[in-house]
């Protein structure tokens, strides 16, 4: 018996599992991609930053932040637009910034959290529908069945627990992965901002800013 027909034993409930592993699946690819693409040397962008700043290329420092892709660099620029401007204001502008990076870098994260605990769950309804519809069986044969026929009913309702499972623990261990790779940015992106806030305050004095210019 291939895999298709034991899948296809499960029952209904094995259609909601199937479609709980394509969206983790998707959610899995455009997280990867979207990472991937966030990486940067955040200490080598910094000193980038740190160089036109001392130079006085305030402009040529947002540009720079505009052309390097992730949250770091978002931050940045939200930084150096308030360059020279009084520190809590600086500040504020890198958590307002900041707050809307973290959420992006958490998008869909809930979705596959979810995945992983209703996946199994959904197995074990289709365990348990399928454990009554066997009784159901035995009861109208009059408890004359043999093994073979209980048996084989038990076996068609733990399909749906295998393939809940299935779904269900890769999808929590790629969660807990894209989370730790989200706290690293996060904590990238703290380290990143106290760097430059000092690096600002270092050069702040003309009260410019370059929200307008951007």
């Amino acid at each position: 018996m291939s895999i298709l027909n034991i899948v296809a034993k499960g029952g209904i409930l094995i259609i909601p599992i199937i479609l709980c592993s394509l969206i983790a699946i998707g959610i899995l690819i455009e997280r990867l991609v979207t990472l991937r693409k966030f990486r940067i040397n955040s200490r080598t962008f910094i000193m980038q930053i740190r160089n036109l700043l001392v130079k006085g290329q305030i402009t040529e420092a947002v540009m720079q932040c505009k052309r390097t892709p992730g949250p770091i660099a978002k931050i940045s620029k939200a930084a150096v637009e308030k360059y020279n401007r009084p520190h809590q204001e600086i500040r504020d502008a890198i958590e307002s910034a900041g707050k809307m990076e973290i959420y992006l870098l958490e998008k869909n994260l809930g979705v596959l959290g979810t995945i992983a605990a209703i996946a199994p769950l959904l197995g074990f309804l289709g365990t348990v529908t399928g454990m009554i519809k066997a009784f159901m069986r035995i009861q109208m044969l009059g408890g004359n069945v043999d093994a073979n026929v209980l048996a084989g009913g038990i076996w068609e309702a733990l399909v749906t627990t295998a393939a809940g499972l299935a779904v269900g623990i890769p999808a929590l261990i790629f969660y807990n992965w894209l989370q730790s790779k989200v706290e690293q940015f996060v904590f990238e992106m703290e380290d990143s901002s106290n760097a430059l806030i000092d690096i600002l305050h270092e050069r702040g004095g003309s009260g410019r800013d370059l929200s307008n210019e951007s």
